[in-house]
């Protein structure tokens, strides 16, 4: 009976030893669907081999002891090719989507993710937004499936303006942005913004332009110029933002220029020299950071040449082991319920995906385009400038309320 027992007392150890790790040793494959030509293609190749830097790193340290493996998907900025590409990645079994360059996709994903899901239950996907920051996606359009490691439109502008309000140089503001989703809200919560915390600022002119499709913003330039504006705000990025600044330097414009994505692919090279001083980002991270974006960077410019900006995609990584140990399970469904309210270190501090909307909650950075020195010395692009810091913005201080009413699966 004795020997019974100890069997049994031995055979129920290992099972629960085996459980807690049930997932260790399990290849997760995640789906890139993002550009990799076009106009926008620099960027998204910059962002795939981010996605595959950090899928080689995490793979080595998790909780989970799982590995990672990204399977990329060229999707051409189009949310028509997206679909079908998100079609072909859950044809070959993937499970985890990730998606950042342009709303107009991922407002295409979230619903075509939960048709899926809703339709196909046992193999449902998740979604890792990790650039696109259209704020309805965690407010009116708020999915279960959808989870958003950037800080989304309204947060950027929120702690951006807190900045501005104190700026008395600020006057008169134009507002050029790209015609869709991203450009709107940046748009919408610039005025609703300034009207709060700066009511003397004047909007001088206002224009949104095509996505990824002008090559030549001269005469966007001259027109801010001639609204005398002294600052222009944008969210354009990737294209649409190094064509515009260097057009603002080859125009001769000097007021300043308040950003989310100057430290992006081809920006640092537009400015150049030019726009030192005038030039600010608002970003979850900066090139300067210490701890392991310091590592990061400097391995990553060794191995290719290139620059790493999108600290999303380690966040993502963190959390997806985080969450795929405390679930015990790769599970789609499991893993979202315990990513759901899941706090944990990221690069850049303390954060936490708040459960009530799926909006990673965390601090943002204001820095400003300067030359780089030995108390800033990163230079993107080889520039010889930097985005040196100005001021830190703890996540309560960017966070911004939702209207999120969940629907969650039973």
């Amino acid at each position: 009976m004795k020997f019974v027992l100890k069997t049994l007392t031995a055979t129920a150890l290992l099972a629960c030893a085996l459980s807690a790790q049930a997932q260790k040793g399990e290849t997760v494959k995640i789906a890139l669907i993002d550009p990799q030509t076009g106009l926008m293609g620099p960027l998204g190749n910059n962002q795939m081999r981010s996605w595959q830097f950090f899928a080689e790193k995490f793979s080595q340290s998790n909780p989970a002891g799982v590995k990672f493996e990204l399977v990329a998907f060229d999707n051409k900025l189009s949310p028509a090719e997206s679909l079908t590409a998100l079609q072909a990645a859950i044809d070959q079994g993937i499970r985890y989507v990730a998606q950042g360059n342009g709303s107009s996709v991922a407002g295409a994903l979230i619903d075509a993710i939960n048709r899926h899901n809703s339709r196909n239950p046992g193999k449902e996907v998740v979604f890792l937004n990790y650039a696109a920051v259209d704020p309805d996606f965690t407010n009116s359009k708020c999915n279960y499936w959808h989870f958003r490691f950037d800080a989304d439109t309204s947060m950027k502008m929120e702690a951006l303006t807190t900045f501005m309000k104190d700026q008395k140089d600020v006057q008169k503001v134009y507002l050029l942005n790209q015609n869709y989703s991203h450009g709107h809200q940046v748009t919408k919560f610039a005025k609703e913004n300034l009207k709060r915390k700066r009511p003397d600022v004047q909007i001088v002119g206002e224009d949104l332009h095509p996505l990824a499709q002008v090559r030549d913003f001269a005469p966007y330039i001259a027109k801010i110029k001639a609204s005398g504006a002294d600052t222009v705000i944008t969210g354009n990025w990737g294209s649409d933002l190094a064509l515009l600044v260097k057009a603002a330097n080859e125009g001769g414009y000097t007021g300043k220029f308040y950003t989310y994505y100057t430290g992006v692919t081809g920006t640092p090279t537009a400015l150049g020299q030019g726009g030192a001083g005038r030039v600010f980002q608002i970003a979850y991270q900066h090139y300067n950071l210490d701890g392991p974006m310091k590592t990061w960077n400097t391995e990553f410019k060794k191995r290719f040449n290139d620059d790493m900006f999108t600290g999303s995609i380690p966040n993502a990584y963190t959390a997806l082991g985080e969450a795929m140990a405390k679930a015990k399970s790769t599970d789609p469904v499991k893993v979202a319920a315990a990513m759901e309210g899941l706090k944990y270190k990221g690069f850049n501090g303390e954060v936490e995906m708040r459960k009530t909307d799926h909006q990673l909650q965390q601090a943002l950075f204001l820095t400003v385009w300067q030359k780089a020195d030995a108390k800033y010395p990163v230079s993107p692009e080889n520039t010889g400038m930097t985005l040196a810091p100005v001021k830190e913005f703890p996540a309560y201080v960017a966070s911004t309320p939702t209207s999120c009413d969940m629907k969650r699966p039973r």
